[in-house]
Formats: C-alpha cells, sequence, structure tokens
C-alpha cells in the first residue's frame, strides 16, 4: 500500500512518516497510511495559521456561510462511505458510524447558520452623548487535539465553529483514528477554505500535541481526551495564560428507581454503558438501583447483556463492535480483575472472545454487589464494564450519584415528576438525562459537565461562542 495520505500545511498536502490506520474489527485491514507529522511541521502548521489570521477574521459573513454550507452538504451526501470508514477504523457499528457522518454534517450545517446570526449590542452609555457597543471577534490561532472514539463528531464541533467565527485552526486528531480526520479536511478546504485558515498535523500527542500546546503563537486550546492529558494541557496554557476548554470524561450513574418502567430503564442502561463498546465519555458505568427493584432489574438486564453480539463492525448483526485497539483491551481486562479483587460479583461477560477475524473483541461486563467506593466504581475504564450498586430509597441513590470526581452526565428512570424534577435540580453533572440513555445529546444545545470532566466554556450550540470569540466594549463620543 503505497497511497499516502498526507498532513495539510499552509494549503498544501505534505509528507511525512507513514503510519498504518489498522482496523481493529480485523487487524488484517489496513485503512490507509497516514503521514506523522514532526515538530518542525507541527511548528509550520502554527505559522500558516497565524499568517491566515489577520484575513480570515476579517473574512464576508456569506464566505464563511457558504463553506460551512458545502462542507455540510458533502459529508451528508458521502454519509455511508465516510460512515463506513469511521467504522473500519474505530471499531462502531456501521449503523453508529452512519449516524456520527450524519451528526458531523448537521453540525456544520448550523454554523453555516450561525455565521449569518453573528449579533452584538448596542447600549446607551451612563455618561451623555456616548454610545456603547459591545461585539465578539474570534480569538486568533485555536489549537485543536480530539480523542479517537468520536473521530468525525467531535472534530466538527470544534472545527465548525472555529472557522464560523473567524479563527484559524491548527488540527491534530487522535493518532488511532487520523482517516476522517483527513476526509474532513480535505471536504473543508475543497469546499474554499483559504490557505492556511485549515491546517492538519497528524501523529503522535507526545510530538505534535505538546508543540502545538507549548507554543506561544497558539491563541486557544481545545482538547477533549483523558482526564490526565487534559490537566497537563490546562497547566500548559495556564502558563501562557491563554484561553483553554478540556473534556476529560466521567464516570456516569445512572439511577433506577422502583417506580420506573423496567423496560424503559433496561434499554437506558443497554445502551448508555455498552454502545459503542462503552466508549463514550457519556456511557453509564454505575447503575444505581432502588434495593426493591434491584433483583428483577438486575436479572432483566442480564438477560440483555448477555443476548448482546460482539462482532465485527461492519456486519449488520453486531450489536457491539471492538475495542479500539489492544492496549484499551488489556486495560478493560485488568479492570474485571480488580473488580474481582475488590469483591464486586462478575454476573456476565469480560473476557476476550474470538471473531470470524482477528479483532480485539470483549463481552460486555456487569458487576454486581458493588459499593462506590471501588476503583471500578470511580475510575473511567472506557469500555464495556458497568457496575450495579444496591441503595435503600431516592435520597442515597441521589447521594450516591453525585459522589464522584466526575460530573459529565446522569440519568435517572422514574415515574414520579417529583423525583425527576428533583434530581435534575440537585445532581452535579453538567448534562441530566430523565428516562433516556445518559450517552446521546443534541448537536445545538451546549456540551459539557462539571467537576474533573471539564473545564473552561461549554461547547457546541451557540454557546460555543464563548471560547470561539472574546468580547470588545468599544465607546464613541457622539
Amino acid at each position: 500500500m503505497s497511497d499516502q495520505k498526507q498532513n495539510f500545511i499552509g494549503g498544501a498536502w505534505v509528507s511525512g512518516e507513514p503510519a498504518e490506520n489498522v482496523n481493529p474489527s480485523n487487524t488484517a485491514d489496513i485503512v490507509g497510511l497516514y503521514a506523522r507529522a514532526n515538530v518542525a511541521q507541527a511548528n509550520d502548521a502554527i505559522a500558516a495559521a497565524k499568517a491566515a489570521f489577520p484575513s480570515w477574521s476579517r473574512s464576508g459573513l456569506m464566505e464563511r456561510h457558504a463553506i460551512l454550507r458545502r462542507a455540510s452538504d458533502e459529508i451528508l451526501a458521502r454519509k455511508d462511505e465516510l460512515g463506513r470508514l469511521l467504522s473500519r477504523e474505530e471499531g462502531k457499528t456501521l449503523v453508529e458510524g452512519i449516524g456520527e457522518t450524519v451528526r458531523a454534517a448537521q453540525i456544520f450545517d448550523f454554523y453555516a447558520g450561525e455565521a449569518l446570526r453573528l449579533s452584538g449590542e448596542s447600549v446607551p452609555s451612563v455618561r451623555p452623548d456616548v454610545g456603547v457597543e459591545v461585539t465578539r471577534e474570534a480569538v486568533g490561532v485555536v489549537g485543536i487535539i480530539t480523542p479517537w472514539n468520536f473521530p468525525i463528531a467531535i472534530p466538527a464541533w470544534k472545527l465548525a465553529p472555529a472557522i464560523c467565527y473567524g479563527n484559524t485552526v491548527v488540527f491534530k486528531p487522535a493518532d488511532l483514528v487520523p482517516g476522517c480526520a483527513w476526509a474532513l479536511v480535505d471536504i473543508l478546504q475543497r469546499a474554499g477554505l483559504p490557505g492556511g485558515v485549515l491546517n492538519l498535523v497528524m501523529g503522535q500527542g507526545s510530538v505534535v500535541g505538546q508543540t502545538i500546546a507549548q507554543s506561544r503563537d497558539v491563541d486557544a486550546l481545545t482538547f477533549t481526551g483523558s482526564q490526565g492529558t487534559g490537566a497537563a494541557l490546562a497547566l500548559e496554557s495556564a502558563k501562557l495564560m491563554r484561553k483553554s476548554q478540556m473534556e476529560m470524561g466521567g464516570k456516569n450513574p445512572f439511577v433506577v428507581l422502583a417506580d420506573a418502567d423496567l423496560d424503559v430503564a433496561v434499554d437506558c442502561v443497554t445502551q448508555g454503558a455498552f454502545y459503542s463498546t462503552g466508549q463514550r465519555c457519556t456511557a453509564s458505568s454505575r447503575i444505581i438501583v432502588q434495593e426493591s427493584i434491584h433483583d428483577r432489574f438486575l436479572e432483566v438486564l442480564t438477560e440483555r447483556v448477555t443476548a448482546l453480539k460482539v462482532g465485527d463492525a461492519l456486519d449488520a448483526s453486531t450489536h457491539i463492535g471492538p475495542v479500539v485497539d489492544e492496549s484499551q483491551l488489556a486495560q478493560n481486562e485488568d479492570y474485571i480483575q480488580i473488580g474481582q479483587a475488590e469483591g464486586a460479583r462478575l454476573v456476565v461477560g469480560g473476557e476476550r472472545i474470538s471473531g470470524a477475524t482477528q479483532g480485539f473483541y470483549q463481552r460486555p461486563a456487569l458487576f454486581a454487589e458493588c459499593s462506590n467506593d471501588m476503583r471500578i466504581a470511580r475510575e473511567e475504564i472506557f469500555g464495556p464494564v458497568a457496575a450495579v450498586i444496591s441503595v435503600k430509597d431516592y435520597d442515597e441513590a441521589l447521594a450516591v450519584a453525585n459522589d464522584t470526581d466526575f460530573g459529565l452526565s446522569a440519568g435517572i428512570a422514574t415515574s414520579s415528576l417529583k423525583h425527576a424534577t428533583h434530581f435534575k435540580r440537585n445532581s452535579e453533572a453538567g448534562m441530566v438525562m430523565v428516562n433516556l440513555p445518559t450517552a446521546g445529546v443534541d448537536f445545538h444545545v451546549p456540551f459539557g459537565g462539571r467537576k474533573a470532566s471539564s473545564f473552561g466554556a461549554r461547547e457546541q450550540g451557540r454557546y460555543a461562542a464563548e471560547f470561539y470569540t472574546t468580547v470588545k466594549t468599544a465607546y464613541t463620543m457622539a
């Protein structure tokens, strides 16, 4: 295989050290060769973005609108092709891969509209004959570092607002999933972005990501990934006194009360905990169940989990695809052993399994008889592993749900308006779901959490302007 997908710097495709993009469903299937950038190329990309900023930040609204709209249209027209690429490189089922691709198109369409809705305020001063204007302007060069678990949607919800509000970009996707990122950049540059506005530097975080993070010419940094990496990047940004936005995962609770519809509760948990192989920061990894319904709920949930088919992401009968790679699978297996050593009962699953092709397959794992102080209930595993915790009543359920270092998403299954309302108000999470899975959010409303889950302004929707713009107040004497 000799066709190398290159980095994109200053409006030109630039070669680099080739790295294989491997299909986790079938390790014999090489999705493609993608160039890894080096430090010099990362610095070239930053310089190109800095040079392009003065012109792009003053570009016309219709130009930005048209580029974003053309990108949206092409992504949607190619949803089957791009969804298949996503499923091959990341391991999501094809249905999920196509669905994520459609979401990316919707995000670009939304920000195409936002480009025409940019607004400010004109207000009177407290001084006679003085006018005041409050406007938003682009921040500058934005460094974007994205994870492997949503290889087209998360880049979309960072790239689209950055471009919409007049910023220039240096974009480093996760090294495991360069394919969707490359396709997205190719679409955007053909949609008409001027050279230097969007720069793609693929490769290792320790090389490319670190260069972006330490550069004084990067005016804002947005990252989605692990808590440890996010905290380190936030410190780098603090040293440079620049804007930063960190999304860093969760240990999300889903509460099941005795008055819940059992089928709804089981559906929510099955989807939230195990779909996308549990590789979502919003996954329901702590299932908190009222004791009077606990045994029946666990019985039905066990049946549902046992029936889930694990297999090739491209097989239409597959419910859950592979884990993304060997290191993640080994980490999941370590947590299975940790849970058992802590005294939790492994009800079903957790074992590595073989498929028709050589891949990173693991049966979804369900633990019972867990306590909230166990490591499997406190640390983000990022795999198809869920811990069931029994509680006496709603008050204890809420206390356990909030007893975590994270605060991204939380859910509850109940038919009680009183409990639903109280939970929405008192849950210490950035996003709360009632009779819905904790995983699965809309593209036009804010995304983000509290505590160790998030740092900085919210992502998505109109709230993205808080990060991608800076506010200016101007006074004029009449």
